[in-house]
């Protein structure tokens, strides 16, 4: 069953390490996840793209939209790795773990490059 679905960026290389990652611990198929770049995005059309774009979504399976961090801490949680995010979501540091996450994701080609030798993905394939 179903509990999460993440939409995420598949055209950036560090979501795609993530989202891959992630799925390798979801033994319980608990998560979809959606590149908001694909055919499949489609089905979603009240999911805005160019939201989607700047900040991760997700949806609970009631259907309540989570965004950002908490769609990362609640993903991480339904695999039993929530303890690794839990502390981005406690009161003291929520809004300065928002608030870099946000700059992130601005930024997240740039990162991905630094960090992969890749700025980007297509056709599932990463390049500089």
């Amino acid at each position: 069953m179903t509990l999460l679905t993440i939409f995420y960026d598949g055209t950036c290389p560090l979501c795609v390490k993530e989202m891959q990652a992630l799925k390798n611990h979801d033994d319980q198929n608990a998560i979809c996840i959606v590149d908001i770049h694909s055919e499949s995005f489609a089905a979603y059309p009240e999911i805005d793209p160019t939201k989607a774009s700047t900040i991760l979504h997700g949806y609970k399976k009631d259907n309540q939209l989570i965004l950002g961090l908490d769609v990362t801490y609640y993903a991480w949680h339904l695999v039993g790795k929530g303890w690794l995010y839990a502390p981005l979501r406690w009161p003291l540091f929520k809004p300065v773990a928002d608030w870099a996450y946000m700059r992130f994701a601005i930024n997240r080609y740039t990162i991905s490059k630094w960090l992969t030798g890749k700025s980007k993905c297509s056709n599932g394939q990463c390049s500089r």
